[in-house]
């Protein structure tokens, strides 16, 4: 805690912006034009929706940010094959987060069910849980009553529980609400995809990620502290090499749920086995504090104190873990408390003089390259996949050509997504070059496609 509190002071003054400067009102993706899309299961060609996709507006005052959006994202959504017999669906809200965040110097807030923070689309961030502990579950089996959601007892994870119903993007709706409990990146993108949703609904998430690079800004947590992706600077004074950030909770060495990491006795959940592995509920980790010397580890909010490219005086961040395959790792974004005074909340109207942010052209414009944009596979039979390895605040055009300069396909990466696709089974054997156009800068690729 001494640690804490001295770094705390030292970057104070760095934590106090303005708003011509604040990271929390220039970072979130404006839109208004572009609708969200979703799949229904059967049919892998996405149907338009009429809300808006992204953030509708962003304004402050001198203590708050005002974000306005439907929580729907650019990428395609659905579906959801667990049964689960939701949409994601327009939330018109408007959510306030505190302008300078602060330490919350009492006894931590804990996460909570439903919204506890947003990404830079405007997309819910939930915590771990699914809402259903084992008690209660296994009451319900037996057909008798049950302690009700939320007793607190073998409190079951969404991100293992509930898998099997979610998206190619890892995310899912509650009750029209689509939010994210994890590394908001699409499963077909990790090292070791242990979901093929992707295979037939192709989706590709908020960002990709690229080990070789500090991870965007993807979000705010409800105490007003950053998020970021996967990876950063090993160092905590930004320097280093870019490392992955790792969890510092691991998984308990039980074979029986009789009680929890701290020694007490509790009600008895299942043991562990195959339907039930370790990692099936919270309870089932342990918190181990990080060494001085390991930096990349992270503390018990699942943040740590260190400079970004966003916050180069430094500020207290959250990021999103993942194992060595780029799976999700727990606590997986925030939690399971914050680590700021948590202030944030969705309201139904703003009440005091605010400014309208309105991004410049220049802002929002993505300076595209070849070496930040990734083609396979290639040679390919059938489809191709172009990916940037950044966010774009912006609409880009993809175009597939022959060599005779013949136009054959085009296609957009949309606002706050990095991948789309063509379709290759219809052309010949040979060689086509794709462009990428992005404000009038021009990169193009070359692919080869093989039968």
């Amino acid at each position: 805690m001494k640690k804490h509190i001295t770094l705390f002071s030292f970057m104070l003054a760095g934590m106090m912006l303005n708003a011509q400067t604040n990271p929390i009102i220039l970072n979130w993706l404006q839109n208004n034009t572009v609708t969200g899309r979703h799949y229904v299961k059967g049919n892998s060609t996405p149907i338009v929706d009429a809300a808006l996709a992204n953030c509708q507006s962003v304004k402050y005052s001198a203590t708050s940010v005002y974000v306005a959006t439907n929580s729907i994202p650019t990428y395609i959504t659905g579906p959801f094959q667990d049964g689960n017999p939701s949409l994601a669906t327009a939330q018109n809200g408007i959510f306030k987060f505190p302008l300078n965040p602060t330490q919350n110097t009492g006894t931590p807030t804990a996460t909570t069910g439903g919204n506890i923070g947003l990404f830079i689309n405007g997309v819910a961030l939930f915590d771990y849980r699914d809402g259903v502990s084992w008690s209660n579950a296994s009451q319900a089996l037996k057909g008798l009553p049950s302690g009700g959601v939320g007793d607190n007892v073998w409190n079951r994870d969404a991100v293992v529980a509930e898998r099997v119903g979610f998206d190619c993007a890892k995310a899912h709706p509650a009750m029209g609400n689509y939010h994210h409990h994890q590394n908001p990146s699409a499963f077909s993108l990790d090292l070791k995809v242990i979901s093929t949703v992707c295979t037939l609904y192709a989706s590709d998430g908020l960002y990709a990620i690229d080990s070789t690079k500090h991870s965007p800004l993807i979000g705010f947590a409800y105490d007003g502290f950053p998020i970021y992706g996967a990876y950063a600077y090993k160092n905590a004074d930004g320097t280093g090499d870019i490392v992955r950030m790792k969890s510092s909770y691991t998984l308990r060495d039980i074979t029986t749920r009789t009680t929890y990491a701290g020694g007490a006795t509790v009600t008895a959940g299942p043991a562990v086995n195959t339907t039930y592995p370790l990692g099936y509920f919270r309870e089932d980790y342990q918190y181990n504090v990080p060494t001085a010397s390991s930096q990349d580890y992270l503390d018990e909010h699942n943040g740590r104190f260190c400079k970004t490219p966003e916050y180069p005086n430094g500020i207290y961040c959250y990021f999103a873990t993942v194992d060595e395959n780029w799976n999700s790792a727990y606590p997986y974004v925030v939690g399971p408390t914050f680590y700021g005074v948590k202030t944030a909340a969705k309201v139904t109207s703003i009440t005091e003089t605010v400014t309208t942010y309105t991004p410049s052209t220049t802002s929002i414009k993505s300076v595209i390259n070849a070496d930040k944009i990734n083609v396979y596979p290639n040679p390919t039979s059938d489809v191709v996949a172009i990916q940037l390895n950044h966010l774009t605040a912006n609409n880009i055009t993809l175009e597939l050509y022959d060599l005779t300069g013949k136009l054959l396909q085009t296609s957009q990466i949309l606002q706050g997504s990095t991948i789309t696709y063509f379709d290759t089974r219809t052309l010949y054997e040979g060689t086509y070059l794709v462009k990428i156009i992005d404000n009038g800068n021009v990169v193009t690729k070359k692919i080869v496609v093989a039968k």
